[in-house]
């Protein structure tokens, strides 16, 4: 017996002439598009969809300016949370929303919500691990993800959210599987050149060490005035067995659509017993520093 629901990604470039824009004119513009992205998902019978990372936006973390600070809002209080809520319940859809959240002023966290198809906000995701390299100065604008790793019950799958760099880190991977995760959504920022390599190999092995499926979401083109690299797309899903099951391009703006049936989580889970087998009476050292 199947088990299908029709899931989404959405990756886009950042606004031509982002550079010369205001942070709030930037923010505007990129709603009005991906307002018309979740349209045309609709019109397709799509039930679920998740938006990139920081999806409002320029990815800003080259830099160490404060205006970006500009593009907080509180969640779910918030006007684009509000908005996404109206858009949810029109289509039916649920939605995965990544936002700069802002808990108070001077505290700001790397988010996203979760909005069922009835409209209800279901709650949120703060990114974990917050890297600190060359071009991804993240500890200036965000501070760590306190929520753990929620997995919330939408009308059509039980849903986890990963944000970006917290894909290098299997731990919440597998904690998002035992907390009864069938899809997980993985809304990222990264450039060729320094991650490409990894993209295809970690996510997929998530998917399989863990019996889920999983959608990865990379933006795409060059973002100036930063110019970091090419943010290379290619966003996809893959199955519990970590297969690529479906693939957008590397740098076109596209709404990538499949067909997951969930029943192969069971499945797979029955063929290789990686919960039932586990040994965490012996992964204490683990979580020493």
């Amino acid at each position: 017996m199947s088990r299908i629901v029709k899931v989404a990604l959405v990756q886009a470039p950042q606004s031509a002439g982002a550079a010369e824009m205001t942070p709030q004119a930037i923010k505007v513009e990129m709603i009005g598009r991906h307002l018309r992205h979740i349209e045309n998902a609709a019109a397709q019978g799509v039930q679920i969809l998740s938006m990139q990372e920081l999806f409002y936006g320029p990815y800003f973390c080259p830099s160490q300016d404060i205006r970006w600070y500009g593009l907080t809002e509180p969640v779910p209080e918030g006007e684009t949370i509000k908005l996404m809520q109206e858009y949810a319940k029109k289509y039916s859809m649920v939605l995965i929303v990544p936002v700069y959240e802002r808990e108070m002023a001077g505290v700001y966290y790397n988010t996203a919500a979760v909005i069922d198809a009835d409209g209800r906000y279901l709650g949120k995701y703060r990114k974990t691990h917050i890297p600190q390299v060359q071009g991804f100065w993240e500890k200036f604008f965000f501070r760590p993800g306190n929520l753990g790793y929620p997995v919330f019950q939408t009308a059509y799958a039980q849903v986890g959210v990963y944000i970006c760099y917290d894909r290098h880190f299997p731990e919440g991977a597998r904690a998002l599987g035992l907390h009864g995760a069938e899809i997980v959504f993985n809304p990222s920022a990264t450039v060729a050149g320094l991650s490409e390599y990894l993209w295809k190999l970690e996510q997929p092995a998530h998917a399989a060490a863990n019996g889920y499926f999983v959608g990865a979401i990379n933006r795409v083109g060059t973002e100036g005035p930063w110019n970091i690299g090419e943010f290379y797309g290619q966003s996809y899903f893959a199955n519990p067995r970590g297969q690529i099951i479906a693939q957008a391009s590397r740098d076109q703006e596209e709404v990538l659509v499949a067909d997951l049936d969930l029943e192969q989580i069971a499945e797979v889970r029955d063929l290789w017993q990686f919960y039932r087998d586990r040994r965490p009476d012996l992964y204490g050292p683990l979580c020493q520093p």
